[in-house]
């Protein structure tokens, strides 16, 4: 076996499914199984790696019967989708969750190369003085990002 983790393993299986379909249903426990781990470790996975900023819309039902189906979001337009990410930007941002919108602009080329490097330098906690507001300073910083590029799109 290779030198990943079983939380990249369990993703990279996902994400090869949801290649060749826009949603998929799983089990928890048939996951835990099939990987040979403990069913909070699908968890894990999918409540870190299949975010909304990331790309995957997340719906799950405990209990008997119980499933979690992933969809990957399907984009109608860019300014539609401008909108959607504006609306999961919290009042708060951690600089994880800005990198992964950063990833998903770039992504879908709203964004260039070097637009996503420097934008991500510039959410990087090494570039914002250390503040107990520093994870809102970054969120108001991706509203404006957010707004400047849909407000292009319609130019």
């Amino acid at each position: 076996m290779d030198n990943r983790n079983m939380s990249d393993i369990i993703e990279s299986y996902l994400k090869e499914i949801l290649e060749t379909t826009n949603k998929i249903e799983i089990r928890r426990s048939e996951m835990a199984n099939l990987f040979n781990c403990v069913p909070s470790q699908i968890n894990y996975v999918i409540n870190t790696r299949f975010t909304v900023p990331k790309g995957y819309k997340v719906e799950s039902k405990r209990g008997g019967g119980g499933y979690i189906r992933i969809f990957k979001i399907n984009l109608l337009s860019s300014s539609d989708y401008l909108q959607n990410l504006t609306e999961i930007v919290e009042s708060k941002l951690s600089e994880s969750e800005a990198e992964a919108v950063l990833e998903q602009l770039h992504g879908n080329h709203l964004i260039t190369d070097r637009e996503f490097r420097l934008l991500v330098s510039l959410f990087d906690s090494k570039s914002l003085l250390p503040s107990e507001n520093v994870s809102a300073l970054r969120s108001q910083m991706m509203l404006s990002l957010l707004e400047r590029l849909a407000y292009e799109e319609l130019e």
